[in-house]
């Protein structure tokens, strides 16, 4: 699906992504300090041709903080006696925290050499055989390899494919493409290029033909889209927010001007064409409301027109079909039913085997002409406790992938026929991608399917047939001896919770058996469930692994979010505990045996079961995990704390807040008992988690472990490994592979 309609989606949930205050444009040489690795496409005109090492979307599942504690704007001022004793203490923690990996990673060298030599074969086998991800224009197929961009022709073999260009003939190095967007007329293409070191990235305009040339350089793009052959429009990202648009042309009299300009801090901005390429849109979001601006492709020169104005709320996305906008929006009354169709619809499944909701999310119509919500008409409606995963339209059809109770769904809403026709997808699966289809007219949908333990598995929807077709593109070997178990567990409040658990048909004893458990649970965004080499090797050597769908997360809709964000993250932590429990009730491991992992804002959810039940678990794994929610949201001069807000409430402000945050917070909560062992990954050049935050996290905890051991001189008195270590390289954004294998 586009970047836009990924942001919508999740901002349904009440997860949208911010990015960042204009950044003027400014001259920049294409020789920067970004350097060649290895070349991936994250985003290939549509953002879920994704990197293989991370999940859908371009940035981890993510605390949305961005800073860097100690970093100050330069100033002729005396530097504060308060900053300067902050900064020594961040360096004394942080060399004192290097020198204690330094001492203990030896000790995990054979461990390491064994896992890394499993990884890189598992990758070879399954990874490497899904290929790359391809993008048709009419007779044209462009793609990417190591590296390079390539050309051919449909009808052709790969084989006779014409190198474009590659990313180190820029002179880039250590960049990954991140996203492609290609001209109508296929005579430019836009790419970005981001380090791992970095949030921001660089846009660079090719022009096409037999000797493709660097037309323009564009420093710290977010999203970009052709409006026209020769009109690039773009945003711009700075302090991870993102609220000016520019346009460019590449005619004769070449000039750039600014578009538009979001005044509130609250709101992101991004960019999106429709599938029929006739609007492109600015679509301006905060986590509670939407407002989405035209500008007709036809006339890329003139002012947008504006579709609805913001309302608290109602957060909406447009598409667009013969003069009429599709308008996907959470405006209206709560949808209690179990589906509404209009126009005469008829709707062919069984709804007493089958119930599809998401609780106010509706899909509407209206002319062009008079957009405004009191013109909008309801065309299909959906019930609650059901995730709108995505959604693309084709000339004549619709297609809305869903998630109930675990399961994927994909629904065809046929304009045609006036009828809806819902497709239950293998059971095994737990996330999909959408291919690149920018032929609004193509008669079949590629998409492809995956777990966790499950390589991607291609599939194909045709519109003329009516069936989903398994593609069998290359021999990749399937997984036949995992077996997958979905559950529920009642909560605290007695709210059910889903769990999806994966484990070797062939294990006997499986409370013998070690288990990992996931957890994220905040901004309305699922728990990453896509695959990856380490989870199938945990279910080859006999593990167990459980992925905690609590409240705060975006797994069953908008009001599983609101549920367990603000003054509700507590219940989160209930779903956890309840979770853990049932697993090891039902003989899926024992408390000695189980592992706890999460990242980013997971962490606060973790690390505060850490606190209130340390029994339930032997170890904790955490990747930047956000662990002092208390003491950032105080910091008001955080480029993100004012949005952030939303999710955790505002403890400056409001009392009870501030002591509904202490309550929970892991930092705050840390207290003399045995710990279970906890094993720390963080990054210096993190924008989004404060290192220092992280440094005196654990000097805390390894502190409380250690006094706990001291007045307990038990026999066997058992003290825990709390370790942590800091990558010099790295941040919350995606990485490569071969960071990923190194880490």
């Amino acid at each position: 699906c586009c970047d836009r309609l990924r942001n919508l989606l999740q901002g349904l949930s009440f997860n949208a992504k911010y990015y960042s205050k204009h950044n003027p444009p400014q001259t920049l040489c294409p020789y920067s300090k970004i350097g060649l690795k290895k070349c991936h496409i994250l985003d290939c005109s549509k953002s879920t041709c994704t990197h293989r090492t991370a999940p859908p979307g371009s940035i981890l599942s993510s605390r949305l903080f961005s800073c860097k504690e100690g970093t100050q704007v330069p100033s002729k001022r005396k530097k504060n006696t308060s900053i300067v004793t902050s900064d020594l203490l961040h360096k004394n923690l942080l060399k004192s925290e290097q020198k204690n990996w330094n001492n203990i990673s030896p000790t995990y060298k054979a461990m390491t050499k064994r896992i890394k030599e499993k990884l890189e074969e598992l990758h070879n086998l399954y990874t490497l055989n899904s290929g790359s991800p391809r993008m048709m224009f009419g007779e044209n197929v462009y793609f990417e390899e190591n590296g390079c961009m390539f050309l051919a022709k449909a009808d052709d073999g790969e084989e006779n494919a014409e190198i474009l260009f590659s990313v180190e003939d820029l002179g880039f190095s250590d960049a990954f493409i991140q996203r492609i967007r290609i001209s109508p007329d296929q005579r430019y293409m836009a790419i970005s290029l981001k380090s791992e070191n970095s949030e921001e990235a660089i846009c660079i305009i090719m022009k096409l033909g037999n000797l493709p040339v660097v037309e323009k350089v564009i420093p710290s793009v977010f999203s970009f889209e052709w409006a026209a052959n020769d009109v690039l429009y773009y945003t711009t990202q700075k302090n991870l927010k993102c609220q000016n648009v520019f346009m460019t042309t590449f005619t004769n009299q070449k000039h750039t001007k600014l578009v538009y300009t979001e005044q509130d801090a609250r709101f992101f901005v991004d960019l999106y064409c429709t599938k029929d390429r006739h609007f492109l849109t600015i679509n301006s979001n905060s986590k509670t409301s939407s407002e989405v601006w035209l500008v007709d492709c036809r006339h890329p020169f003139e002012p947008p027109s504006l579709v609805q104005a913001r309302t608290t709320g109602v957060i909406y996305h447009v598409e667009h079909r013969k003069e009429q906008l599709y308008i996907l929006t959470t405006y209206g009354e709560p949808a209690e039913y179990k589906a509404i169709l209009t126009d005469n619809y008829i709707h062919r499944i069984n709804l007493d085997t089958y119930c599809m909701s998401y609780r106010n999310s509706k899909l509407m119509k209206a002319p062009v002409a008079s957009s405004g919500k009191e013109n909008w008409q309801l065309v299909y409606a959906l019930e609650n406790k059901t995730k709108l995963v995505d959604f693309e339209m084709f000339s004549d059809d619709c297609i809305m992938f869903l998630k109930n109770a675990g399961h994927l769904y994909l629904n065809v809403i046929s304009f045609v026929s006036h009828s809806v026709q819902s497709i239950k997808l293998p059971t095994w699966a737990c996330e999909f991608e959408l291919e690149s289809h920018p032929e609004h007219a193509t008669s079949t949908c590629y998409f492809q399917l995956s777990s966790p333990v499950h390589p991607p598995k291609r599939f194909a929807y045709s519109f003329k047939e009516n069936n989903l077709i398994e593609q069998a593109v290359q021999e990749v070997p399937i997984i036949t001896n995992c077996h997958t178990t979905r559950l529920l567990a009642k909560s605290k409040d007695e709210t059910l919770v889903p769990i999806t658990v994966f484990h070797n048909k062939n294990s006997k004893e499986l409370h013998r058996r070690p288990l990992l458990v996931h957890v994220y649970g905040a901004y309305g965004i699922d728990l990453n469930m896509s695959f990856k080499e380490e989870k199938l090797m945990l279910i080859e050597e006999g593990w167990i692994l459980a992925y905690c769908h609590v409240r705060g997360g975006g797994e069953q809709g908008l009001s599983w979010h609101r549920d367990g964000c603000q003054h509700n993250k507590l219940r989160g932590l209930q779903d956890l505990r309840a979770c853990i429990s049932l697993l090891h009730q039902l003989g899926f491991s024992q408390p000695n045996h189980t592992a706890l992992a999460a990242a980013s804002a997971g962490g606060v959810l973790a690390g505060a079961l850490c606190n209130t039940d340390p029994a339930l678990i032997r170890a904790m794994v955490l990747q930047a995990p956000f662990v002092d929610v208390l003491n950032t949201m105080m910091k008001t001069h955080l480029p993100l704390t004012i949005e952030e807000q939303e999710e955790w409430g505002n403890p400056l402000e409001d009392e009870k807040c501030m002591k509904y945050i202490k309550s929970y917070c892991p930092y705050q909560n840390i207290k003399p008992q045995r710990y279970p062992s906890v094993f720390i990954t963080a990054y210096e050049n993190d924008e989004r988690i404060p290192l220092t935050g992280i440094l005196q996290y654990v000097q805390k905890l390894r502190k409380a472990a250690l006094d706990h051991a001291s007045r307990t001189s038990k026999k066997g008195n058992w003290i825990p490994n709390i370790i942590l270590d800091v990558q010099a390289s790295g941040s919350h954004c995606d990485s490569s592979w071969e960071h990923s294998l190194n880490e």
